[in-house]
């Protein structure tokens, strides 16, 4: 096989093998590791495809898409000596996306996830087009593939052939902030265009590996957007001076939903020691936007968490179609393509996204509302001053926005390929979406963050020590004018500390 990019030994070796958690694909798609399989995967390659090979030699039965045209042309019989020339014009043919191009992140989770499904031996692929793959994830060396045009079945048509049409010298790469054409990306790297073989383009183009690294980078956010999340409420009910009675335990051991208990003790983490908690409370019951915190965020982290084990099955899995068996000598047609279990999922993940965004801004409101000793709009000079008014706008509307994107989308099939595929999961648009939807929470809560931190300059104490820890390297960066300011500015630079700050220990 081939040796590993002398240019990329200072990173640490990942073998591709069964069982590998989202915090290694984590570093996959960040590019911290060099791709490698184990020598027994390589074999299972070889092994399987030389079965196929022995398999078509004088074999007149039809294989789909091995030796017959694809969707609605299963039947249509191609001639052995065509076969090759088949694979070439499905790669070409499928490549007909477009929208803007997938980020980094998400086209070397690609690479590496569909090395990883093609090396459990089920796909009838070439060793030489498995390191052609790991090839381009080793030297960083990414194409482009286009966000729009997937049905999520059969699969990630359309991206997929994007990703490979490098290796036959076609398309388009980047490389260290270049573009540059498949074929130049090809000489960088000292290889020759592939001829496909019987199958190849197929198992290829054959999977749900475009959805599934896209909702990779989708989860790994949402889970610090959780965190946030749980942040800003608790500064949020500290200077609104709610009472911390709905985070005791006892109300979530009778009702013990794991994500609300997990919440309630996250909040009471961040607010010990706390000195505004000794203020006398103004109110008996406080509106369900700081008592019920731990039930709204814990079900959304449980949500998320569950995506979460859902995306660590489907890395695991061989999404191709036919699959070859080799081992017990059959083909087999089937759906493992089908999008639907990341699709629903991922709606799912839609709503838990959407409701972390709407309890926020409904906790801002109250903290603009002019009640619990708080001036209205937060504002030093009411009337001359609006305060933070029109931030709490822009967080209303990025949230109607978030609602409206988590309509469903794993409901809206529409037919293809002459009725042959006839429901399709809609999958990729339910992982394209998360993306905006993750950018306007985001924002949401950079606008309680900052309306929050304004809040506290009218309060006589401190919050709770582990918020103190955070607040203290974001005054740093960013500073709270005593009137009126130039909003989005500051909006931005907390925007920016949230997502800077994934991994930092407060």
């Amino acid at each position: 096989m081939k040796t590993s990019n002398p240019a990329t030994q200072q990173r640490p070796v990942l073998n591709l093998v069964p069982g590998l958690g989202l915090g290694e694909w984590t570093r996959v798609g960040a590019g911290l590791v060099e791709l490698a399989l184990e020598e027994d995967r390589w074999a299972l390659i070889a092994e399987n495809r030389s079965y196929l090979d022995k398999a078509l030699d004088g074999n007149e039965q039809a294989w789909y898409g091995i030796n017959t045209g694809f969707g609605a042309l299963c039947n249509t019989r191609i001639p052995n000596e065509d076969l090759e020339a088949l694979q070439r014009n499905l790669v070409l043919s499928h490549a007909c996306g477009c929208g803007p191009a997938a980020k980094p992140e998400v086209v070397r989770l690609m690479l590496g996830l569909k090395v990883h499904s093609l090396a459990f031996g089920y796909s009838g692929v070439c060793t030489e087009t498995v390191e052609a793959l790991l090839d381009f994830y080793n030297h960083d060396i990414l194409p482009v593939v286009p966000t729009r045009g997937s049905l999520g079945a059969s699969g990630d048509l359309a991206p997929l052939a994007h990703l490979v049409l490098p290796i036959l010298g076609l398309g388009e790469c980047t490389h260290q902030g270049q573009t540059m054409s498949g074929a130049e990306a090809l000489s960088v790297l000292g290889r020759q265009p592939l001829v496909l073989k019987s199958k190849e383009g197929l198992a290829l183009l054959n999977g749900t590996q475009y959805m599934l690294a896209t909702a990779m980078a989708a989860h790994r956010r949402a889970k610090e957007a959780g965190l946030w999340a749980d942040r800003c409420a608790a500064l949020s009910s500290e200077v609104f001076l709610a009472s911390q009675q709905p985070l005791d335990p006892l109300l979530h051991q009778v009702r013990p939903h794991a994500g609300a208990i997990r919440t309630a003790q996250h909040l009471l983490e961040l607010m010990q020691g706390s000195t505004l908690a000794l203020l006398p409370r103004p109110s008996v019951q406080d509106p369900y936007a700081f008592r019920c915190i731990p039930q709204v965020h814990g079900t959304s982290a449980e949500v998320i968490a569950s995506l979460g084990r859902v995306l660590e099955i489907e890395a695991d899995s061989v999404t191709d179609n036919p699959l070859v068996d080799h081992r017990s000598g059959r083909v087999l047609s089937g759906g493992n393509f089908h999008g639907q279990v990341l699709s629903m999922a991922m709606d799912h993940a839609a709503l838990a996204l959407a409701e972390w965004g709407s309890i926020s801004e409904r906790r801002t409101y109250q903290l603009i509302s002019g009640t619990r000793g708080l001036p209205p709009f937060l504002s030093g000079q009411s009337g001359l001053e609006s305060g933070f008014m029109i931030p709490q706008y822009t967080a209303a509307a990025l949230v109607s926005h978030n609602k409206q994107l988590a309509t469903p989308c794993v409901v809206d099939s529409i037919p293809s390929s002459n009725g042959q595929e006839d429901h399709v999961s809609m999958g990729a648009n339910a992982a394209n979406r998360l993306a905006t939807m993750l950018d306007n929470l985001f924002q949401i809560l950079a606008v309680e963050w900052l309306t929050a931190n304004r809040a506290l300059s009218f309060r006589q104490g401190e919050p709770g020590f582990k918020l103190l820890q955070i607040l203290e390297p974001y005054r740093s960066k960013v500073r709270m004018p005593d009137g009126d300011a130039y909003w989005s500015p500051l909006l931005a630079q907390t925007r920016l500390f949230m997502e800077q700050a994934q991994g930092i220990d407060f």
